[in-house]
């Protein structure tokens, strides 16, 4: 399997970086992004450009790519509609668009989050920003996977880039054990996200449909995991 690779810098994308570059089942992982990783390792190559969209700039075949795992996102605290839009719809179809025209082969994996509205209605401006990304990705003519996390816990060192994350993260990580044994589903840990997109990328692997919810991205992992 070969891979594309959006937002490897942040904190899910390092860790779904980290499982492609454990899992035998990937060959090859291209990471495009505004910022260099500081990772070397046989399977990667890295396109650093100012425009992540620019597939032509990274030097992308989309038929050489059997999957891409778009990671790329940026916190909607203190942002208006129109730059959140930008980032998290524009950006996201800017990349998708091309790669569903010339490989609708391939499997592409938006990380979404739970409590996205896919009325687009949401009087949360996130929710109803993000519905709209997920519900334009289900009309592309590839398989699309929207995946909405719930808490997503950072693991083998992985941080979160937003400061504001990483002080919830330090303060609330005493209650991770407690939340996991109340509600074993909601916490994902950032090498779960990883497994279950490689699992959705491999054909024969059972998928409970498009829109995966934490529940899914658990069950998808620990299957990931004992394979």
């Amino acid at each position: 399997m070969n891979v594309i690779l959006f937002g490897a810098t942040g904190m899910i994308g390092r860790g779904v970086l980290r499982e492609c570059l454990r899992d035998d089942s990937v060959e090859k992982v291209l990471a495009i992004g505004r910022s260099p990783l500081g990772v070397s390792h046989p399977k990667l190559r890295e396109s650093v450009q100012s425009d992540p969209s620019d597939l032509a700039a990274a030097g992308v075949d989309p038929a050489d790519y059997d999957a891409c795992f778009f990671c790329l996102g940026v916190s909607s605290v203190g942002m208006k509609e129109e730059a959140y839009r930008r980032i998290t719809y524009d950006l996201t179809l800017a990349v998708a668009r091309p790669l569903a025209a010339a490989n609708p082969g391939l499997t592409f994996v938006y990380v979404s989050g739970e409590g996205t509205d896919g009325s687009g209605r949401s009087r949360q401006m996130w929710a109803r920003v993000k519905g709209r990304t997920e519900n334009a990705l289900l009309e592309l003519p590839f398989r699309a996977y929207m995946f909405r996390p719930g808490i997503v816990q950072p693991v083998h060192g992985v941080p979160s880039r937003t400061r504001l994350y990483r002080t919830l993260y330090a303060v609330t990580a005493p209650l991770i054990p407690l939340v996991r044994r109340i509600a074993p589903d909601l916490v994902i840990g950032s090498e779960a996200m990883g497994r279950a997109m490689i699992a959705v990328a491999t054909p024969g692997t059972e998928v409970p449909g498009h829109i995966l919810r934490p529940a899914d991205i658990n069950r998808l992992g620990a299957g990931r995991d004992q394979a």
